[in-house]
């Protein structure tokens, strides 16, 4: 799983959070790692890439 906040308190994924998404599942896949989820921390709330579909 990967998480990450964003200082502005706004949770909602960026087009940059997307890109680096796939990016490290891409390559945490040549060494037979799995990424579940990558959370988004926001002031009170919490973005979920798996619960949205973009993984």
């Amino acid at each position: 799983m990967l998480a990450h906040n964003h200082p502005s308190g706004a949770a909602e994924p960026s087009r940059a959070d997307e890109y680096l998404t796939q990016t490290l599942i891409s390559a945490l896949k040549l060494i037979d790692v799995t990424v579940l989820d990558h959370m988004v921390v926001g002031h009170g709330e919490v973005v979920s890439f798996a619960e949205r579909g973009l993984m």
